[in-house]
């Protein structure tokens, strides 16, 4: 069976054990990137619909019927806080922070891969590129007298393959990490926005009536 070398292209060849490890972390990072992207289509993390349907039925005075399928993290957490109303202010506000955290959490998975990868890479591609030059100075020093430029040429263009072959692998990895934690945070945003204005409704909803005693004497004297 012929050697698996033979079936790579000769620059891969050339980029020596760096390139294998680089070409492993470009395939991780794929397959991160992968599973980002169907987990948010599956869940739409910035769609907070149902959660607006509940707002808007608190806002009118309406009882809140029930929700549908319940996907995105904002609808989720929100649902969540509203059938949690009954605690009191304080429960109430660190269950729904716990509740929010637990949400997010779930979508920060795989990121811290990204983000190590995309740093990684490049240090990796310069550290390939370093012992290339190392080899290649070798080289140049065992000719002794009869230099030829060629060794010199042909080591260096040899070593930079690996730089450039970090840097390949790190530009799309982090651009696929910024992408993936601004569509978080725009969803921690929204989050937040919708708790607040859940937190005003629930106060006002929860609010008891005022004692007959306790209402302005001067406002019923006056019909």
């Amino acid at each position: 069976m012929p050697p698996i070398s033979l079936h790579l292209p000769e620059w891969f060849v050339s980029g020596g054990a760096t390139m294998w490890v680089l070409a492993l972390l470009s395939v991780i990072a794929l397959a991160t990137l992968i599973s980002k992207i169907l987990q948010f289509a599956r869940i739409r993390p910035g769609n907070s619909r149902q959660a607006d349907q509940l707002l808007n039925a608190l806002r009118q005075g309406k009882q809140p019927g029930e929700p549908g399928k319940l996907n995105s993290p904002i609808d989720r957490v929100l649902w969540q806080c509203w059938q949690n109303r009954n605690l009191d202010e304080a429960a109430w506000q660190e269950e729904s922070l716990r509740l929010a955290r637990s949400g997010l959490d779930e979508l920060r998975g795989g990121l811290r891969v990204l983000e190590v990868i995309s740093a990684i890479a490049p240090l990796l591609g310069l550290l390939g590129t370093v012992f290339g030059m190392i080899g290649a100075f070798q080289a140049l020093e065992t000719a002794g007298s009869q230099v030829d430029p060629s060794i010199l040429s042909g080591g260096i263009w040899e070593a930079l393959l690996t730089t450039a072959a970090g840097l390949t692998v790190a530009i799309p990895t982090l651009a696929a990490f910024h992408w993936a934690d601004r569509s978080i945070e725009q969803c921690r945003e929204k989050m937040q926005d919708r708790l607040s204005r859940l937190k005003v409704l629930r106060n006002n909803h929860t609010a008891p009536e005022p004692l007959e005693e306790d209402r302005d004497p001067s406002v019923s004297h006056a019909y």
